[in-house]
């Protein structure tokens, strides 16, 4: 992989950083009325919305707001909770390791679901046994995440007893079995959107030339399998997987707060109830951050596998 097309993806990344920087600045000062009197609420007196709008540098001109803003996040400061009364950087450094152990976690447990079923119907395409995988991930994908999240808690967790129904745990064990069901909500339904492409990848490379020439040199058909149509066929499926590592973080937020995981996505729909303005800045930013390095590194990860599309 050329060193060029890195620093060139790198520099693309930049102006997005910016952008989101202006919109999370621009996130307090977009609601209706007195930023300050809504954040308090029925605690707003004039006194006290007078303070805060000094601590929370309000009362300076919007300019001068969004230079602080910025000076303070280039020395890694997203401000204190209002509610909790920590540093908003604290609290995610402490929750964002949880969250990310679970998007992995779901996103190993939808390809190792979603692989061999999808090489299975590509190879046996237009029997039953295709039809069968093909209509129950279908089923899959238009089940919303709550009510999967919902069914396997009751199901696996409160009525048979399998699985914790919530927590972390404490070792690594642990937190394979505590997040396993959260984990296989997001894995289902990820499973169900790369099923579909990557079977149709398999059965276009498996019409391919060079395939017919590697049956006609006499190659076992695993050897086939795994050097020539797997290796081909995974360049589409990876991107979509960066694609969807995105909305499996979003979808954490959900999952998090069914099945009571002390994660970020835990904390963003706390912080949205207690109307925790710098907690959402600091997550809207963390986020944001995180989606672009997946898609950064989807991005390369492409490249390494199809040099052809470094040249485009």
């Amino acid at each position: 992989m050329h060193s060029s097309y890195v620093i060139r993806r790198l520099l693309q990344i930049i102006p997005l950083f910016v952008a989101v920087m202006v919109l999370v600045f621009l996130l307090v000062h977009l609601i209706p009325g007195d930023p300050v009197s809504t954040l308090l609420g029925d605690r707003a007196t004039p006194e006290i919305v007078a303070r805060a709008n000094r601590e929370l540098g309000l009362d300076k001109p919007l300019p001068v707001q969004f230079g602080l803003f910025v000076n303070q996040l280039l020395h890694g400061n997203l401000g204190e909770s209002i509610n909790l009364k920590v540093p908003v950087l604290r609290l995610i450094l402490e929750r964002l390791p949880i969250t990310l152990f679970l998007t992995v976690y779901a996103a190993v447990l939808g390809v190792l679901m979603a692989v061999p079923l999808a090489v299975l119907a590509a190879v046996r395409r237009n029997t039953w046994v295709d039809g069968l995988i093909r209509a129950v991930f279908q089923v899959g994908l238009s089940l919303p995440v709550f009510y999967v999240a919902l069914q396997l808690l009751t199901l696996l967790g409160a009525r048979l007893g399998w699985f914790p129904i919530g927590g972390y745990g404490e070792t690594f064990g642990d937190h394979l079995y505590h997040l396993f069901l959260p984990a296989l909500t997001l894995g289902l339904n990820l499973a169900a959107i790369l099923v579909r492409t990557l079977r149709n990848s398999v059965i276009e490379v498996l019409t391919a030339e060079y395939v017919d020439f590697a049956r006609a040199k006499g190659l076992r058909s695993r050897v086939i399998m795994t050097r020539h149509v797997l290796r081909n066929a995974l360049i589409a499926t990876v991107t979509l997987l960066g694609l969807n590592i995105g909305a499996l973080i979003g979808g954490a937020v959900i999952t998090e707060t069914v099945f009571a995981i002390p994660g970020v996505g835990r904390l963003m729909v706390d912080a949205i109830f207690g109307r925790d303005y710098p907690v959402i800045q600091g997550l809207t930013l963390t986020f944001a951050v995180l989606v672009s390095l997946v898609f950064l590194a989807t991005d390369l990860i492409h490249a390494r596998l199809d040099p052809r599309a470094e040249l485009s």
